[in-house]
């Protein structure tokens, strides 16, 4: 490439293939209903495209950006990525300029921040924007907090949510939200410290056997009027041997107003998506919900690893 920086999001445009027509314009094929994501008044479908999969990668733009557009040509609006995922906020920034005008605004776009200090997180921020191609974040997560340490550190005079706030004063973020999948007690904290609008953490059917987030941080997410998306759907992947994908997203999607499952191919984002539709009469009964923890409890600690 000459010379020219693997991360600089320019050059994915030469990288690309052009999109088939019909991956240019959104058109919702799934027929879940929407849902509220909490007090944010955003609609979004129970299911959602992650930042990661083959969009966490570098290098990889023939096969990410088509991913992202097929996710955009299914009507997804929740679109997740972050600093941390390679060159997962520059295959979406592609894939906004390939779908043409508009198709930027046609979604929520959530983004993080891993520094944990006002300059810092709003250096990063203003990178992330133009990585993304966009003046704007729908919703800026505090990124991975992981012990009370992380709190102290955001919560404190020039501290990163000091950066969110004044992102929101002028425009450049309009939610704010925390993240984690290691301890549910420091995310708990943390709202409780901060009217954060959303908060992303691990559900699955191996949640109930150690640090649970269903019963601590999407009860009290669910008692502030926050808007809650599950993460670790899949676990990976290693959740496919207890349970089928559709079992393990409609699982999840019963907690949260929606989930974001990585994708690697186009036919994996037509396969997850489509639980939309599955999701469409309503959440997972609680006895399936039951039959489901049951059936996994006696490996679920293969499942939760990336807990504390």
């Amino acid at each position: 490439m000459n010379g020219a920086r693997l991360d600089d999001p320019m050059n994915i445009v030469m990288t690309i293939p052009t999109p088939p027509a019909t991956t240019t314009t959104t058109t919702t094929t799934t027929t879940a209903a929407e849902r509220a994501l909490g007090r944010t008044g955003a609609r979004v479908l129970p299911v959602s495209l992650g930042g990661e999969g083959i969009l966490r990668t570098s290098g990889r733009a023939a096969e990410a950006v088509p991913v992202i557009l097929e996710a955009l040509r299914l009507g997804v609006t929740y679109c997740d990525t972050a600093p941390a995922y390679q060159q997962s906020q520059d295959y979406y920034g592609a894939a906004f300029r390939a779908a043409g005008p508009g198709a930027r605004d046609q979604i929520f776009l959530a983004s993080k921040t891993h520094e944990r200090t006002r300059d810092r997180a709003l250096r990063l921020l203003d990178d992330s924007l133009r990585r993304l191609g966009t003046d704007r974040l729908d919703l800026w997560q505090m990124h991975d907090l992981r012990d009370l340490a992380d709190v102290d550190q955001i919560c404190a005079k020039g501290g990163a949510l000091e950066a969110a706030r004044a992102a929101q004063a002028d425009g450049r973020v309009r939610y704010v939200g925390l993240t984690g999948h290691h301890d549910p007690a420091v995310l708990v904290e943390a709202m409780r410290r901060f009217p954060f609008d959303s908060v992303l953490c691990a559900i699955n059917p191996a949640d109930p056997r150690y640090r649970p987030f269903v019963p601590t941080v999407v009860a009290e997410a669910r008692r502030r009027g926050m808007g809650v998306v599950g993460m670790k759907v899949l676990a990976a992947g290693r959740l496919l041997r207890e349970a089928t994908a559709p079992e393990l997203i409609r699982y999840a999607a019963s907690h949260a107003d929606t989930v974001i499952v990585g994708c690697s191919t186009v036919a994996e984002v037509r396969a997850n998506l489509a639980v939309n539709r599955d999701l469409a009469a309503g959440p997972m009964p609680a006895q399936e919900q039951h039959a489901l923890e049951r059936r996994l409890a006696a490996r679920a600690a293969d499942y939760d690893t990336f807990k504390g």
